[in-house]
């Protein structure tokens, strides 16, 4: 029997020491075959060349088994893992996968229906509507063990999306914080209410274009003592930057 064992990460962030040492716990004499970075390579050209390895050697009656961490590094999306599980599956190869093993592939294979595949009498009708219910029954819990593997990637799936999202929406309110931090040391942002109140300190006031005092400024511009005097220390250092 050959061993592999195929570990994925598909962010730098990420780290394949602890999928290398699940699958060498499990089998040691695997030999690892590592991806990494496969969100941007959609092929991933080391599960191609492991996976023609694997089919091959079956195809020459070797016996291969591949050993994975988890469902969600065998494939990148529940249809993609599917195909492959059931091709691999059908050349004889051996598929476990240590974080879900009631879909390894001898655990399912175990769950195949033991019927006999057909049943002949002298009675040829009979014999017909028996192997018809026969079939019938077979298909059906062959489909009930394939739900499983079904339900398996689609929810590796599922938890490989909502980790994106949450990776999204954590940048996102990152982002968000960090402008509010930029706010917060320094940055002004004029609102329209500000920019009139500051249009009509610079007409009226005396240190401006007008003739009134501090006093007579806050009174006509209806705003606190306070308000004032930042939009006057503004209105300074904003004309002073465009005399530079």
């Amino acid at each position: 029997m050959k061993y592999y064992g195929y570990a994925r990460i598909s962010t730098k962030k990420q780290s394949l020491d602890r999928q290398i040492e699940n699958i060498c716990k499990y089998e040691p004499t695997a030999e690892i075959i590592k991806e990494t970075f496969s969100g941007t390579t959609a092929k991933r050209p080391q599960w191609q060349s492991l996976k023609a390895k694997a089919l091959k050697a079956a195809a020459n009656g070797g016996e291969v088994t591949i050993i994975f961490d988890s469902v969600s590094r065998m494939s990148r999306n529940a249809s993609e893992g599917l195909e492959d599980y059931f091709e691999l599956f059908g050349a004889g190869i051996e598929l476990v996968f240590l974080k879900e093993p009631q879909i390894n592939t001898a655990t399912y294979k175990a769950d195949l229906p033991q019927l006999a595949p057909t049943v002949n009498t002298t009675d040829s009708a009979a014999d017909e509507m028996i192997n018809s219910i026969l079939t019938a029954i077979n298909k059906y819990q062959r489909e009930l063990a394939a739900r499983q593997i079904v339900l398996a990637f689609a929810q590796a799936e599922k938890e490989v999306k909502d980790l994106q999202q949450r990776t999204k929406e954590g940048m996102k309110a990152s982002g968000a914080a960090a402008k509010i931090s930029k706010a917060k040391a320094g940055t002004n942002y004029t609102t329209k209410k500000a920019k009139k109140k500051k249009e009509l300190i610079k007409a009226l006031s005396k240190d401006f274009d007008g003739e009134k005092t501090d006093k007579e400024c806050i009174t006509l511009c209806g705003i606190s003592r306070n308000s004032f005097y930042k939009y006057k220390a503004e209105l300074k250092a904003e004309i002073a930057k465009e005399e530079k």
